[in-house]
């Protein structure tokens, strides 16, 4: 035991043991408790998982996949837009429909037909196979569902009734504007010669439109599903030579998206038995009776039911389950494992002690010492993902809602469950019974002379005595002796603080090069039809981007010139962006005042204005649908700009920005509006989002680090490697070719939580120690604490490696941003701070800590906190 220490010591009590000692206190009567009595700790969990787990009946009314939902801005401005482009300027898809004035993307189905390899899709035969294919179309009931434009069908291709004509009708065509008609959508790799004329053409889209107003809706989207069955034995029918067919509907974003869940479920039973195996061959020994395969199977089996527990709660209480939040269970299960490690290596410390014996003190002092490691690093967790709720992505939310509930879970679980069990285990140890048949094991005179094997499998230990003290694990043996020496070397410690200057560096690079936003693409498998699609829309069709909406949205004094001159200036100036072509523009305002300057009109006035517009909708009859005009008033009105170049996340972003400033600074109310928007609105938030996570996050850690670890010196260390860590993952996702996004965001989020693990296990064993140098209490630390790290990294690793083999985006994200997490929080707490606290750890440390060899006992006589 501690000596007994001097008033004068006794008054000297830091804040933060006042926390902690009463927490140790605690835990040793939880031990107590669950030694005494196992049997209801074991069970309650069980039966409590039982009753949570029926709320997966609620799973598929809760399941909210819905990208836009879920993966966009909830207040994003784009929303608030398009309510506004609805209210104003309603559709009509079954007499007026125009693409260009929808304020969503529509219900549709398309094809990008792309010639042959040094042919131009306007080639006789490229031709013929295109008009096959819109025959085929067509021949499906296309016709009593299209959308209408007049009395037709609108059309899928502006150029389509050229197509079928001689061609001689395409050697005059010219683009990107033929005849007034804007062919940049319609037409991709073209090759132009003087004035614009059409040499050839790559590839051609078709886009069949059809109605969403009014009761057939429903029946457009039967037709499109039918569509979707159907049209690869269509194409495989075409047997084309000329053209390479690729096809996408409105329906195929959200359909392979949903599909995602499916494909990864089959991954779960792999990675199950993953975990098990190794956890049970680390922990695993030479004996039948001391091998600890059932706490290895049973730690497993409580991550399990963490998951079934978080997860049917959850359900229960409404939360929607989003595609990501199928990643947790692979986390939760390494985390969970982790914790095992951690409770089994204690443990087994404590088994050394001769005092504590009997199996009371002994679990007592197991919880003592491994239950507020645990919560250190449980609650850091539990409060990255709770702060991760904060949150403008509901997908993120989500997420952070299942995995905290599911960490809180694992907690209770491995604090009573498992406890349980260990105390079960040792009983059955205790009275020398076999690991598998549960059957005495007996030593027989006549197998005295047996192997060393036999003994082991059928006595318990090489030796033919039954009842062995239990031995140093290889492992711990091995940073005793060899690494934690290795590290604590003066040349050693230089070349790590070199090779941490190198992942520095190569961190805040990586960080300048991060790219925002989420491909939509990202969001099917990587076998899905529409990949293709979005490869060949990419390569031919990204010249000419989205088709802005400007709407004018208060009614303002058109006729007055000081008006007509200010939206004129307006307009000139959303063209002036790099991104907008002004050759392309649309505006009825300014035809209907070249109407006036011609003078054929008079709009000198407020009721000429009004009155003659009848007159500029005969000219241009598509220009009423862009003015919301009532009896004497025009409460609003909209042109169009067309964007170019737009090929990028990084161009997204900057085009959104900087029409949205523009329009900003406008003397008249103007708001820019494209469907694409509200995808876009992601980069708005994304980076402000993610900062404030991690930096909420990081001051909660270093709050908690303050009152549950006794050296503020070490917290900072903790707090130094969350910043580390982030910055490192942050930095070579880059690498990695992931982008900063909401999936990407989850992780960062997660990044947090587990740099402390890491570093919070290694510093307190560290500031705990009772040895007299910094080398010598590093070493101490690492051969207590450093197989259980390096256990619960490996385990993490082993819980999401199955996920690097999975075809969806979200699923191979997670995997390889948790890599990045695991890999620089177990460099950081297996070699980079042992090796700085031996430089700074005798700043802040208290004179008491050296009193004693035994860290364990510390605060055993301590009278001065409450």
């Amino acid at each position: 035991m501690a000596k007994p220490r001097s008033p004068a010591e006794g008054c000297h009590c830091r804040n933060t043991d006042c926390v902690e000692r009463p927490l140790r206190r605690l835990f040793e009567g939880l031990g107590s408790g669950v030694a005494a009595c196992p049997c209801p700790f074991a069970l309650v969990p069980l039966l409590l998982s039982g009753g949570l787990g029926a709320g997966f009946l609620f799973l598929p009314q809760r399941q909210a996949n819905d990208i836009e939902a879920q993966f966009t801005p909830t207040w994003g401005p784009a929303k608030a837009e398009r309510d506004f482009v609805r209210r104003h300027f309603p559709t009509n898809d079954s007499e007026r429909f125009s693409a260009p004035r929808l304020p969503t993307e529509g219900a549709y189905a398309a094809f990008i037909a792309v010639a042959a390899e040094g042919y131009s899709v306007l080639a006789p035969a490229a031709r013929r196979d295109v008009l096959r294919l819109d025959k085929a179309v067509r021949a499906r009931g296309y016709g009593s569902l299209c959308a209408r434009s007049g009395s037709g069908c609108a059309s899928p291709n502006p150029l389509l009734p050229l197509l079928s004509g001689a061609t001689a009708a395409l050697e005059n065509l010219t683009f990107p504007v033929n005849d007034g008609i804007f062919l940049g959508a319609a037409l991709g790799g073209v090759q132009t010669g003087a004035g614009g004329r059409v040499l050839s053409a790559r590839a051609l889209k078709l886009v069949y439109y059809l109605r969403e107003d009014g009761p057939t809706a429903a029946e457009s989207r039967r037709w499109l599903e039918s569509f979707q069955q159907d049209i690869p034995v269509k194409l495989a029918a075409l047997n084309s030579t000329s053209i390479q067919v690729t096809y996408f509907t409105s329906l195929s974003r959200q359909q392979e998206f949903e599909g995602n869940t499916k494909s990864v479920i089959p991954l779960f039973s792999i990675t199950y038995f993953l975990t098990i195996t190794f956890s049970v061959v680390s922990c695993l020994r030479l004996s039948c009776i001391r091998n600890n395969v059932w706490l290895a199977c049973c730690g497993v089996i409580s991550a399990g039911l963490a998951v079934l527990s978080s997860f049917g709660l959850m359900l229960f209480c409404g939360v929607p389950f989003v595609v990501t939040v199928a990643n947790a269970p692979f986390l939760i299960l390494g985390v969970g494992v982790d914790d095992m490690f951690i409770m089994i290596a204690s443990w087994e410390q404590s088994s050394r002690k001769k005092e504590k014996s009997d199996v009371k003190s002994r679990l007592a002092e197991t919880y003592a010492e491994a239950a507020l490691s645990v919560t250190i690093t449980t609650l850091t967790d539990v409060l990255a993902f709770f702060i991760g709720t904060w949150t403008a992505f509901p997908s993120v939310r989500s997420f952070c809602l299942y995995t905290g509930t599911a960490f809180v879970f694992c907690y209770l679980y491995t604090m009573t469950f498992f406890g349980a069990i260990i105390v079960l285990n040792h009983k059955s140890e205790q009275e020398n019974r076999h690991w598998l048949t549960c059957m005495p094991v007996r030593v027989d005179e006549d197998q005295a002379e047996k192997s060393c094997l036999y003994n082991a499998c059928c006595i318990g230990s090489c030796s033919r005595q039954s009842s062995q003290p239990e031995s140093e694990h290889p492992m711990i043996i091995f940073f005793k002796k060899y690494y934690g020496p290795f590290f604590t070397n003066k040349w050693i410690k230089l070349l790590v603080v070199l090779l941490y200057g190198a992942y520095l560096g190569g961190s805040i690079y990586g960080c300048t090069q991060i790219k925002e936003g989420i491909d939509l693409r990202n969001l099917a498998s990587d076998d899905s039809y529409v990949i293709p699609y979005y490869d060949d829309d990419d390569k031919y069709f990204s010249a000419y981007g989205p088709r802005v909406m400007v709407v004018i949205t208060e009614s303002v004094d058109y006729w007055n010139e000081t008006v007509h001159l200010g939206i004129e200036n307006c307009t000139q100036n959303l063209e002036g962006i790099s991104y907008v072509d002004k050759n392309l523009s649309e505006s009825w305002l300014r035809v209907y005042t070249k109407l006036a300057k011609w003078g054929l009109i008079n709009i000198s006035n407020k009721t000429l204005f009004i009155n003659n517009l009848p007159t500029l909708l005969k000219i241009v009859p598509s220009f009423e649908w862009d003015i919301n005009k009532t009896q004497d008033e025009i409460e609003a009105s909209r042109f169009f700009i067309q964007t170019v170049n737009v090929t990028s996340a990084v161009d997204e972003k900057n085009l959104l920005n900087q029409l949205r400033e523009t329009a900003k600074q406008c003397s008249v109310p103007l708001m820019v509006y494209h469907p694409a928007f509200i995808y876009y609105d992601q980069y708005l938030v994304i980076v402000q989002n993610t900062i404030q996570n991690v930096v909420v996050a990081a001051g909660a850690m270093l709050v908690v680090s303050l009152l549950l670890i006794p050296n503020p010196l070490c917290c900072l260390w903790v707090t130094f490697a969350i910043a580390s860590v982030i910055v490192g993952v942050a930095g070579f996702m880059t690498f990695w070719y992931v982008n900063l996004d909401s999936i990407s965001m989850i992780n960062l989020v997660i990044c947090i939580g587990f740099s402390v693990d890491f570093s919070a296990h290694i510093s307190y064993a560290f500031v705990t120690s009772g040895e007299s140098s910094a080398n010598k209490r590093a070493i101490e630390a690492l051969s207590l604490l450093g197989y259980p790290v390096l256990q619960g990294a490996v385990s993490t690793i082993l819980g999401v490696v199955v996920l690097a083999a999975a075809k969806a985006y979200i699923f191979r994200t997670f995997f390889k941003i948790m890599f990045l997490v695991i890999l620089f929080g177990a460099l950081h707490g297996l070699v980079f701070i042992p090796v700085f606290l031996t430089f700074f750890g005798n700043f802040g440390r208290s004179p008491r800590n050296t009193k004693s060899k035994k860290p364990e006992f510390r605060f055993r006589d301590d009278k001065d906190c409450p």
